[in-house]
């Protein structure tokens, strides 16, 4: 993209609110449930959906607004797509149980295998690009190698539901959200794994009572944020013992349910996360104070990120199948 190009020896400049619609991409005809812009920098005008209509999809989310691919290997909802960290394959995970990598040129299936449960949750190694972690309505989590095409290591966690995972520390340590809250008890909220050992490492990171459906890592700095369905975003330590911050909350969006993501702005400043009112919501990272609102959906936005290379460009996603960008 000649929009990009200009970005990319230069260091990543100051996060803008965006205030402006730039794109509208309504392709999908149910909810989008994840975006990701594509991790090679070269590449990233190309935007990755996953949606409850079974496909897949890969957007120029930069230059025209149009999608430029459309995969259907799942039978049922796909609930979760990451890009490759060369940006030339998809892994995709859905409601059919079925994992599929697949290549994003040719749209052919470079590997696919039939797990026990239903796939929410994906996300590859950060410093291991052929390893990565699924999870979904099952007991356990599991790590799987491409090379093999066979899973690496079983994580058990006594849970029903893994909601969100997300690497710590170059990948030696990772987090679990799980639905394992009950009225007299909120350990297993969030579980801190040893990735290599299998070993849990903690269950007490989280006491309050409600599920955490998203976790997100600063980029710079040693903390992580977890989506509560309190209707408010919580910090963490990223380092043992994970300790919360508690003069620290981020609160005035909904999420009602959702599992509305939440994503730092590449500079590390703000805290952006959708709302199931349609909103998109943008916090000041150091005071926790809202910014600013943007009405940006008619139905539940479940979704905010910005783009890695271009400053201030944003794309959310909601639960009517629309997905857009803005500046």
């Amino acid at each position: 993209s000649e929009l990009i190009k200009p970005y990319l020896g230069s260091k990543y400049k100051v996060t803008e609110v965006p205030k402006r619609l730039v794109f509208c991409m309504s392709k999908h005809s149910g909810p989008v449930n994840e975006i990701q812009w594509c991790p090679v920098r070269e590449q990233s005008h190309m935007l990755l959906s996953a949606s409850m209509d079974k496909t897949v999809k890969v957007w120029d989310a930069v230059d025209t607004g149009c999608c430029l691919k459309s995969y259907s290997c799942h039978s049922c909802a796909v609930r979760a797509a990451r890009w490759s960290s060369c940006g030339r394959r998809i892994l995709s995970g859905g409601f059919d149980s079925m994992l599929h990598l697949t290549d994003v040129e040719t749209g052919k299936q470079i590997f696919s295998s039939k797990t026990e449960f239903r796939i929410s949750a994906l996300k590859f190694h950060p410093t291991e690009s052929n390893v990565f972690i699924c999870g979904g309505f099952s007991p356990e989590v599991k790590a799987w190698d491409l090379r093999t095409s066979k899973v690496l290591r079983v994580y058990k966690a006594a849970v029903q539901q893994t909601l969100d995972i997300l690497f710590l520390a170059e990948g030696r340590e990772f987090l679990t959200s799980t639905d394992a809250v009950s009225r007299d008890s909120a350990d297993r909220t969030i579980v801190a794994w040893d990735f290599q050992s299998a070993a849990k490492i903690s269950n007490q990171i989280f006491h309050e009572r409600y599920t955490c459906p998203s976790l997100t890592l600063h980029p710079k700095e040693p903390v992580f944020v977890a989506q509560t369905n309190g209707n408010y975003m919580a910090l963490f330590s990223a380092q043992r013992p994970y300790r919360i911050n508690k003069k620290k909350r981020y609160e005035g969006h909904k999420v009602e349910g959702f599992a509305v993501g939440c994503e730092f702005s590449p500079d590390g400043t703000l805290l952006v996360t959708g709302s199931s009112d349609g909103k998109v919501f943008f916090y000041n990272y150091h005071t926790s104070r809202i910014i600013r609102t943007l009405s940006a959906h008619e139905e539940a936005c479940v979704s905010a990120i910005f783009h890695p290379v271009l400053p201030s460009l944003l794309a959310t996603c909601d639960w009517a199948g629309e997905i857009k960008v803005w500046q």
